[in-house]
This record gives C-alpha cells, sequence and structure tokens, in this order.
C-alpha cells in the first residue's frame, strides 16, 4: 500500500497547537509502522518548508528536512504535470484550490495511490480515500 502525504498532515504532525495534531500524530505513527511507501512532492515539501518557516522558524524547517523528508519518497513534479495542474487550477475556478493541490491530485492518479494522509478537504473532493477518517479542515 502506497500513502501520498500533504501539507496539511505535515502541519498538523509538527504543531502541537493544530486542531487536527493527535489524530495526526497517531496516523503518522501508523503510517511509518506499515509496509508502505510514503510519498510527497516537491511541491508539497516547498509548500510546507515556507509555511513552516514562516509560522515558526528556521528551526521547524530544519527538523521537517532532517526527521521527515528522509522518510519520504519525493516525486518530481515534471513540466506536464506542471500543466496538467495549471489547467485543473483555471478549469476549476476556485480561489481557494492551489496549484500544489491540483498537481498532487495528478501525481496520485498517475501513480495509482491508495490513500491520502490529509486534512484538506480538497482530497476528499476528489474522490480520494482520506487518512485518518474524520472530519476535514474547512
Amino acid at each position: 500500500m502506497n500513502t501520498y502525504i500533504d501539507t496539511a498532515a505535515f502541519l498538523a504532525v509538527l504543531n502541537a497547537d493544530d486542531r487536527f495534531h493527535h489524530p495526526a500524530r497517531h496516523a503518522w505513527g501508523e503510517i511509518l509502522s506499515e509496509d508502505t511507501s510514503i510519498l510527497s512532492s516537491n511541491y508539497v515539501l516547498l509548500e510546507t518548508i515556507t509555511l513552516l518557516q514562516h509560522r515558526f522558524g528556521l528551526d521547524a524547517a530544519r527538523l521537517f528536512e532532517s526527521e521527515i523528508v528522509p522518510v519520504l519518497e519525493i516525486v518530481w513534479v515534471d513540466e506536464a504535470i506542471h500543466r496538467q495542474g495549471i489547467s485543473a487550477l483555471l478549469a476549476a475556478n476556485r480561489r481557494n484550490l492551489s496549484l500544489v493541490d491540483c498537481t498532487s491530485f495528478e501525481i496520485i492518479r498517475q501513480i495509482g495511490m491508495d490513500k491520502v494522509f490529509t486534512f484538506d478537504p480538497h482530497f476528499r473532493e476528489q474522490g480520494f480515500k482520506i487518512i485518518p477518517e474524520q472530519e476535514s479542515a474547512t
């Protein structure tokens, strides 16, 4: 089984004040204990590091880079995925949907992922199986 991880999950795991921190830590522990590939994209990593640096400082970004990134398989967004993401973003015509999300949707579909670790409701809207199973962020 493969698990794709989104920025919302990374932030919830790392931020003890996040409203999803406890279910995120539990899900992260389960994912690490499974015989599974843990994937994310370089766009998700860029978004996560940027938000960590902005909200919590360089030490948080450094922790993410040293402790979490090494256990991930990084899917590099190429020109084709980028263009498909842009097309999906513009077609959706929704201000709160990001290019990072749209490229993630394309990657997940192309790879045929089993599940997505996130609290972002856009992934559920796209029909993906979300973990942990609970109400997503609004």
